[in-house]
């Protein structure tokens, strides 16, 4: 069916939004012109049947709600999120330039631009996002925090909505939260057989701290979930306390954070170590309040499971030092230190032998790899041109013995701490990504740009790639 469409109504025509955007020219952007727009109304009837909307309505009688209402806006926003569930896309970003409004995909860690709309369409689009979140769509000088449960196919979802007010409008980032990406098994996440053998053993321990350290966005949260599922959820009181709870387990105890009335991480904890607690994860160690507590519940007995914000695995213990924990209590209650990277993995329908350029062979050689055997991804529009689909974890795991407990007692400092990781011969996260690289699984330059090793002046391949 075609219809002739004014210039709102024509950015809702969903047949070209999901490709991929055209090259930005230095000529002034044009206003839509009115014309006929093949609408693809099957698709959408689709995706609008199989969407089902948990929310509570407002009542407002505000011309943005009035608009938010209108069946093209509705079938526009749930299109837009419908499409990027199935796509597996990780964040949805709604963001008002000064002549119109860009739509990007984060797929995979990385953002794409996926469509431009005009900017006078930007109110009507945010103000139904707020209306099915549950915001108040007349506050747009201040930032907002909300949630939409969605279910698709049979499938249930959660999306946490946030806006912020910027100089053109209400920038709006919707991130997918879905339970079913969590559930997966280590070996699926990219553990190698040595480093999951000994992950599972310190998962089964009866006490003691369990760290999992990485930058916002390096999988900490399935890594903790993942080994939480690992456990007798029947037999063993598990509890947690996060800001958000993100994901619904139905094997243990959520404690959300709500600072406003008092409610904190420190707080919450001491409240869990009276509801006769075996495991205990905390979403992230902050403070000194809450990293005592922690400590304190691993030497009484008690399995604590947390995140840390370091670079890699030895950072972490002088973290905790430097948070306020003495050195001997940390030695005492810190069993293990997993610290992660996620690396894209190459496209498997465009991947090909990499020609490895001369002036980085040398480079490629002194890591052990074989300049021969080496694949990457030529772009195809099954990866959107990038050459990669899909991430893969890189770890490194530190085990706290006898040895490094000794060392803590004696100079927690982070040099310290690495010369003794390093002297122990446990794979790093470098080591780690070059086992991919030799499986094929991503490349060199994936591996140095999450490892931060240009930073440290290992090399500078990015300019050279391919």
């Amino acid at each position: 069916m075609k219809l002739s469409l004014d210039q709102d109504e024509q950015i809702l025509g969903l047949s070209n939004i999901y490709s991929p955007p055209e090259e930005h020219s230095e000529q002034p952007r044009e206003e839509p012109k009115v014309q006929e727009v093949d609408y693809h109304f099957d698709d959408i009837i689709n995706d609008m049947s199989e969407i089902e909307v948990i929310t509570e309505r407002k009542d407002d009688s505000e011309d943005l709600e009035e608009m938010a209402a209108q069946s093209p806006v509705i079938k526009f926003v749930n299109n837009l999120i419908s499409d990027a569930i199935h796509k597996e896309i990780s964040d949805i970003h709604i963001e008002p330039k000064g002549k119109f409004t860009r739509i990007r995909y984060r797929i995979d860690g990385v953002l794409f631009e996926t469509m431009q709309m005009p900017l006078k369409m930007h109110p009507a689009i945010v103000s139904r996002i707020k209306i099915m979140s549950n915001l108040d769509i007349s506050e747009r000088r201040l930032p907002q925090d909300g949630k939409i449960s969605v279910v698709i196919a049979g499938r249930a979802v959660d999306l946490r909505v946030s806006t912020l007010p910027t100089s053109h409008g209400e920038k709006t980032v919707i991130r997918l939260l879905d339970s079913k990406s969590i559930m997966r098994g280590f070996e699926q996440m990219g553990m190698e057989l040595d480093v999951l053998t000994v992950f599972k053993e310190q998962i089964s321990l009866p006490h003691g701290i369990l760290l999992v350290t990485g930058p916002t966005g390096s999988g900490k949260s399935t890594t903790l979930y993942s080994a939480l599922s690992q456990m007798d959820g029947d037999r063993l009181n598990i509890s947690t306390v996060e800001d958000p709870v993100e994901y619904e387990l139905g094997f243990c105890n959520q404690v959300q954070v709500n600072e406003k009335i008092g409610l904190d991480f420190a707080s919450a904890l001491r409240s869990l170590l009276r509801q006769d607690p075996d495991v205990i994860m905390i979403g992230e160690i902050r403070d000194n309040q809450t990293a005592h507590i922690a400590v304190q519940a691993a030497l009484t007995g008690h399995t604590v499971l947390s995140t840390l914000h370091t670079n890699d695995a030895a950072s972490s213990v002088t973290r905790l030092v430097d948070i306020g924990i003495d050195a001997y209590l940390i030695a005492a209650s810190l069993n293990a230190v997993l610290a992660q990277r996620l690396v894209r993995k190459i496209c498997p329908d465009c991947k090909q032998i990499y020609q490895v350029p001369e002036n980085m062979r040398q480079y490629v050689e002194k890591t052990g790899l074989d300049s021969q055997q080496l694949y990457y991804g030529a772009g195809c529009d099954n990866c959107r041109k990038s050459g990669y689909l899909g991430r893969i974890g890189i770890y490194e795991l530190l085990i706290i013995d006898d040895i490094f407990k000794d060392m803590i007692n004696k100079d927690a400092s982070v040099v310290n701490m690495r010369q003794a990781f390093h002297q122990s011969g446990q794979p790093s996260l470098f080591d780690d990504g070059i086992k991919k690289v030799q499986q094929g699984l991503t490349t060199i330059e994936e591996v140095l740009r999450v490892t931060e090793m240009y930073e440290r002046g290992e090399g500078n391949v990015q300019n050279d790639a391919y």
